[in-house]
């Protein structure tokens, strides 16, 4: 891969972690990783355009029905693919059906940009996951073999120890941090060949006095009252956080920061 290259084109694929969730704007929208990434790409190329067709909550059959032929017309110099986690939380999983679906994303969107990027999705510490690491580390073994066999990046976010850190993550314990989206950009952006910003994005955050346990069990009922429990009953009911919302960035267009 060149060093520092000149790209002038992103086109952003995915659910709720592509999305920007839970990196919130003072307007109540959401930022995130690929806004950060395209920012920093901006910065680089006049003219830069960037789309995000990402929508939270959206399975990778969705994705692949809704956003994937989207994305190739485009022709971005740079195509992210992130899916399939969101299937591997459900509690029935084909992860043949994952893996298929998965193949038909990378296949029709490889030939159609100067680099795709997939990546292995960060792994936050804790019990809720435990149940779903094998299958979260069975769709990684599917996004390595694809990357190797269509030329992809892929970016290992799963084995970077600062976002299996609790404090990386919000509230609902299944989206970073402002902090964490910030990471997550700087590891995108070395892995498309540009000098390190912050060469220790992986590394472990200093630690901390943990909190109390009233503070922890308090934290928990919070948790599983604002937000497990929806969970379970989107889950239960096939409803989306993302039912009825359109894409973040839908056209691919000349890009401002909108936090500036």
């Amino acid at each position: 891969m060149q060093t520092n290259p000149a790209y002038t084109s992103l086109v952003a694929v995915g659910d709720s972690f592509t999305e920007g969730m839970s990196d919130l704007l003072p307007d109540g929208s959401y930022r995130g990783w690929a806004d950060l990434l395209a920012t920093r790409m901006a910065a680089r190329s006049p003219g830069f355009r960037y789309a995000n067709l990402a929508v939270r909550g959206k399975l990778i059959g969705q994705i692949v029905d809704e956003q994937v032929d989207v994305a190739a017309a485009m022709g971005a110099d740079v195509i992210t693919l992130v899916g399939g986690l969101n299937d591997t939380l459900r509690p029935k999983c084909d992860m043949a059906r994952v893996r298929d679906l998965l193949t038909q994303a990378v296949e029709r969107l490889a030939p159609h940009c100067e680099q795709l990027v997939l990546m292995r999705s960060p792994g936050r510490q804790g019990p809720v996951l435990e149940r779903f690491r094998p299958r979260m580390e069975a769709l990684f073994a599917v996004i390595d073999d694809l990357a190797g066999r269509h030329g992809a990046v892929v970016v290992d976010l799963y084995g970077a120890q600062s976002l299996a850190d609790p404090r990386m993550w919000d509230v609902d314990r299944l989206h970073l941090t402002a902090e964490g989206h910030r990471r997550v950009a700087e590891a995108v952006w070395q892995s498309l060949g540009h000098e390190p910003e912050d060469p220790e994005w992986h590394a472990p955050i200093p630690a901390t006095p943990p909190p109390g346990w009233v503070t922890r069990r308090t934290a928990d009922v919070r948790f599983a009252r604002q937000h497990l429990l929806p969970w379970i009953g989107r889950r239960l009911t096939g409803r989306s956080s993302g039912d009825g919302l359109p894409a973040k960035r839908p056209d691919l267009l000349p890009y401002e920061d909108p936090a500036r």
